[in-house]
């Protein structure tokens, strides 16, 4: 590779296998080979870099003279999360000191890059959005049969805490048998789970029904009438942004109970589109449980403003459009950007 892109100036590409200067991140075989492309053509406007975790390998190549072009990043969960409790708070110093501009999925993100030093006018809230046309709004009202449908989707991982809601939906059967509680997903805490589904004896209620297609998440989220989602932090500091199976529940019309955890306050207004429990308190997602099977006027209530929440913050078309304008206010601008784009976003 360095012999037949000598012209293109591949010498440059050794550098990166110099752990002392680049750090683990950067210093592999796979960052070396990932420059190959980048020869060719490595001139852009703008380097978007999704995860802040491969920030450091865009930095890496733009100071090598193998990329040009203004990088942007954005923060997601992990990598502002676990990522900073596992490599220190002082991690991201070079990047917020050379990258131009920052987002971050949530106010509770934006808030923490703060924190560890990103300039505060250098960074917006930009959310992850969806489709709302895909996930049609349906008034929910008590099933005339009288077995009231809840959910959960997500990955079977500490963080979701899926744990405390099949403790709560376990506090439930002892008095209410006309319940059924759907798990959507899969992940290294099935086993775990299986055991503690049959410890607690309500293997007849409680379901675990492996990895869906969207399409057949949506035909589940269709019949159900309560969703959960009771994020927790995890051991390793891991922790979530507004929940997208949130979104697309509360898209649907479904009354939700979730978790004063992360970004998800941002996103589920307590006691408005559904309630918020604090984290691993089985005994209050039972009681937010109970409330709502025995007050169904109530879904109908927390259904429709749900969805107008998840139109007006997290519709994938106007955040779209929100980027868009973002970047070419980079392009125009030839100083580090900072009021403008700030106003872009609803925060």
């Amino acid at each position: 590779m360095i012999l037949k892109n000598l012209s293109k100036g591949s010498l440059n590409t050794l550098q990166f296998l110099n752990p002392w200067k680049y750090g683990n991140e950067v210093a592999t075989l796979k960052t070396f080979y990932r420059t190959e492309s980048l020869l060719s053509d490595g001139c852009y406007d703008i380097i978007h870099c999704q995860f802040v975790t491969l920030a450091p390998i865009a930095l890496a190549y733009r100071n090598a003279g193998i990329l040009t072009g203004k990088i942007i990043t954005t923060f997601r969960g992990i990598d502002i999360s676990k990522y900073v409790e596992e490599q220190g708070v002082d991690v991201y110093d070079q990047l917020f000191q050379e990258g131009e501009f920052f987002l971050a999925n949530c106010e509770f993100f934006r808030n923490r890059a703060i924190k560890l030093g990103c300039d505060s006018n250098k960074i917006v809230v930009h959310g992850s959005g969806l489709d709302c046309n895909k996930f049609a709004f349906k008034t929910r009202c008590f099933p005339e049969s009288g077995k009231v449908q809840i959910a959960t989707i997500g990955r079977l991982v500490e963080k979701k805490g899926i744990e405390y809601a099949i403790k709560a939906i376990a506090k439930l059967a002892e008095t209410n048998k006309s319940i059924e509680y759907n798990i959507i997903g899969d992940g290294e805490l099935k086993e775990h789970f299986e055991q503690l589904i049959s410890q607690l004896n309500v293997g007849h209620i409680v379901k675990l029904l492996g990895w869906k297609q969207q399409k057949e998440i949506i035909e589940i989220l269709d019949k159900c009438h309560i969703f959960i989602a009771p994020s927790v932090t995890a051991a390793d500091g891991n922790q979530d942004a507004p929940v997208n199976t949130l979104k697309e529940a509360m898209a649907m019309g479904l009354p939700v109970i979730s978790t004063f955890h992360g970004g998800i306050p941002e996103l589920v207004e307590d006691g408005k589109s559904g309630f918020l429990v604090p984290e691993r308190d089985a005994d209050a997602i039972a009681q937010k449980l109970t409330y709502l099977i025995e007050h169904p006027e109530a879904w109908e209530a927390m259904g429709k403003p749900g969805r107008a929440r998840v139109e007006e913050k997290y519709d994938m078309n106007k955040l779209n459009d929100e980027l868009v304008e973002i970047y070419q206010q980079m392009l125009q601008s030839q100083e580090v950007l900072k009021q403008p784009i700030k106003q872009l976003t609803r925060i």
